[in-house]
């Protein structure tokens, strides 16, 4: 071997002296081990956080449909893989949504304790409590007939005793709460007495050949005794939704591939929604990031950010499918009320159910 001459860490090939980067394997020829290399080297490996990122992330901001045309221009290294660039941003818009997520079950569990000691969970809310009680207050002071003649009585006296009627008839004509069949305190006493949670979930009425289903929406009830299943319910809804991301994506492209079969394949509109589901988690993300930890931003302007999403996917299909501004138009509009009002709660009641019977 020449004196000028090195062995490469990685794949032991030999090279001249001087290199930055191997010519075989393209490793840093002369790189310490340090913690921020460490995690560079951990987030581009997994994330590809390099400089095609910031490359993509401008565009993907400013300029809508950018980033896949280029990609199907053939532009394809040197921005962001959309599927990586997704992965990416959904990753940081979770993690910053699970402060959120977790202020919500915090609250949930409070509520839940509170309901879990009550007796009972209320038939009928206040407004209708007043609305029955102001209705028989009504009939009541109609003149009050004993043997066809009337009371004569003081008009405070007479208001009086319709209040004091109208409560004894409320109480024991109208039920004030509803019994689940069992609460925190109930539950104590059976598993004090050594009942299983299959012995209590048959106490609730649970039948011997119940599915598992059914044994999870009684868990589910028991989980709501203990104190704590709002947050359970909130906890299974909000980690299946990263799951359910990857089926509403490819429907989402599935839609748009039905009011443009005709430009290209599937795999075309694939990567627009790749693209435009980044740009959405980025934007949210952002929205969450400030208002946790720098400022809280006023709800208006929460909320024009929110729809002016809908301008930005206007924009990226005039820029990305190349129609008449008035029939991209309609197609944007009419596609995001068939996945906003009819997919996503179609998703969400699915999400719902399975966080109920999820065991």
């Amino acid at each position: 071997m020449k004196a000028n001459q090195l062995n490469c860490q990685n794949c032991e090939e030999p090279f001249e002296e001087g290199f930055k980067f191997c010519p075989n394997c393209g490793q840093k020829t002369n790189e310490e081990l340090t913690i921020g290399v460490l995690f560079y080297n951990t987030i581009s490996n997994y994330f590809s956080f390099d400089a095609r990122f910031l490359k993509s992330f401008f565009p993907l901001l400013f300029k809508p449909g950018h980033l896949a045309n280029r990609f199907l221009e053939g532009k394809r290294l040197l921005y962001l893989h959309p599927a990586q660039m997704y992965l990416f941003v959904s990753v940081i818009f979770f993690f910053l949504f699970s402060f959120t997520v977790n202020d919500f079950i915090e609250e949930a569990n409070k509520t839940n304790e509170k309901l879990s000691t009550s007796e009972g969970f209320k038939i009928i809310d206040n407004k209708q409590q007043k609305a029955l009680d102001s209705i028989m207050k009504s009939a009541l002071k109609k003149p009050l007939m004993v043997g066809g003649d009337s009371i004569n009585l003081p008009q405070n006296e007479t208001q009086k005793l319709v209040d004091s009627i109208s409560n004894s008839l409320s109480k024991n004509t109208v039920p004030s709460s509803m019994n689940l069949g069992i609460n925190k305190k109930h539950l104590d006493s059976l598993r004090s007495a050594g009942l299983d949670e299959n012995a209590i979930y048959k106490e609730m009425g649970m039948k011997d050949d119940a599915n598992f289903l059914t044994k999870g929406f009684y868990k589910t009830l028991v989980s709501l005794a203990d104190g704590k299943g709002f947050g359970i319910l909130i906890k299974r809804f909000v980690d299946a939704i990263p799951i359910a991301m990857f089926f509403l994506l490819p429907i989402f492209a599935l839609i748009l591939k039905v009011f443009y079969y005709r430009r290209g394949p599937y795999a075309y509109h694939l990567v627009f929604s790749f693209y435009f589901f980044s740009f959405l988690f980025t934007v949210f993300g952002i929205l969450l990031g400030v208002n946790r930890f720098i400022v809280e931003i006023p709800t208006s302007i929460n909320v024009l950010i929110a729809f002016s999403t809908f301008l930005y996917f206007y924009i990226a299909m005039l820029n990305f499918y190349k129609r008449n501004w008035f029939f991209t138009f309609i197609k944007s509009g009419v596609a995001a009320f068939v996945f906003l009002l009819i997919v996503l709660p179609f998703t969400f009641a699915i999400l719902s159910a399975f966080a109920l019977v999820n065991a």
